[in-house]
């Protein structure tokens, strides 16, 4: 009588290798990438000047950095589609020139002053959605760049290029105001990031925009609205550069027709930062805000250190060069990531198959 003996093979291990591993590591990795810049940045910038990380200087950078993060907030939404809104600095301004010369013409009282901000904001962005997705026009970029310019011309023009001062106690609050030793306008960014959050996360309307980023063809098929959600997003944008123009007024007590020069530069990197992706589907909130910060982190750093005001754009533009290949070459390897994962995976499975197939022949 012959007995049969089962040899152990050993690629019957179904626990991840090494390199799995390490592939889990490196998704993990990116993940946290945003906050990990952000900590060295904070590290590095207060190892150069100790001022940094003393309380006066982070009250004055959360200040600084809370407009732009409005803005990020705004811009993630859009984004998020696969579009892209230039506009929003300009429309802050005519948003701030707008408030300002209601309050210096005696028109309304602040309550009326933030609605005014914020309904031109709404209305600009109603404009950028309306014309790119009912007039069909292949990209997002020629139409908010046309808006930029009328918004800007329209600010210039109201102002006469010239600064207005006054705002109602109620901007003023919020823009420069503090609660114990914590600006309002971080307080402000914080309520909107939230607000935010649950709207893109708890709500059926944000998994329509992730949908429709991630497949508008196949978005549309499943019946999801998706004109509707477009043109709701640069509404969304343009609401948010209103309430940003709200914390810029209030910051300086004044409608400033540059008031948001080149803000809608320091919005889309701030998001492309973050981890989002311009084309579409992917990105958070927190990590928007975290990109906004990391902005905020380079600029206040830099002033600090004495960099000249010219050389410091040059670094933000280099900064937005390097978050879009960063933005490139994250996307190439999480993709290639996940192809490892699923390729072990499959193996892992037709391993065990044929184990299971080669202990039933050998008890037979």
């Amino acid at each position: 009588m012959t007995t049969s003996t089962i040899t152990p093979n050993r690629t019957v291990k179904t626990v991840p290798g090494k390199s799995t591993n390490a592939v889990s590591v490196g998704l993990w990795v990116m993940k946290l990438g945003p906050g990990m810049i952000l900590v060295l940045l904070a590290i590095a910038m207060t190892i150069a000047n100790p001022l940094f990380f003393t309380e006066r200087n982070m009250q004055n950078l959360a200040m600084q950095t809370a407009s732009i993060a409005i803005l990020a907030l705004g811009q993630l939404l859009v984004i998020l589609t696969g579009g892209i809104d230039l506009s929003v600095g300009s429309v802050l301004s005519l948003a701030s020139v707008v408030g300002a010369t209601i309050f210096i013409g005696g028109v309304g009282n602040g309550l009326v002053v933030i609605g005014a901000m914020v309904l031109v904001g709404a209305i600009a962005g109603w404009v950028n959605g309306a014309v790119f997705v009912l007039g069909r026009i292949p990209s997002p970029f020629i139409v908010t760049l046309a808006m930029l310019s009328v918004a800007s011309g329209l600010a210039l023009s109201i102002s006469n290029g010239q600064p207005l001062v006054g705002m109602p106690d109620s901007v003023n609050y919020l823009g420069s105001a503090f609660v114990g030793p914590v600006p309002v306008s971080l307080i402000f960014v914080a309520v909107l990031g939230v607000a935010v959050w649950v709207l893109t996360r708890k709500m059926t309307w944000g998994r329509w925009i992730y949908a429709i980023g991630s497949n508008e063809e196949a978005a549309r098929r499943v019946g999801i609205p998706v004109k509707k959600v477009m043109i709701s997003v640069y509404v969304f944008a343009g609401i948010a550069a209103g309430l940003a123009a709200i914390v810029v007024s209030g910051r300086t007590n004044s409608g400033y027709p540059t008031a948001g020069s080149l803000a809608e530069l320091d919005a889309i990197a701030a998001v492309i930062i973050g981890g989002a992706s311009f084309t579409g589907g992917r990105g958070g909130v927190s990590n928007a805000l975290i990109g906004a910060l990391t902005l905020g982190v380079i600029r206040n750093g830099l002033n600090l250190l004495g960099v000249n005001q010219y050389i410091q754009i040059v670094i933000i533009g280099a900064t937005i060069v390097l978050a879009v290949l960063l933005d490139v070459y994250r996307t190439r390897a999480e993709a290639r990531f996940r192809a490892i994962l699923a390729q072990r995976s499959v193996t892992s499975q037709s391993v065990s198959t044929r184990n299971i197939a080669t202990q039933t022949g050998a008890s037979s």
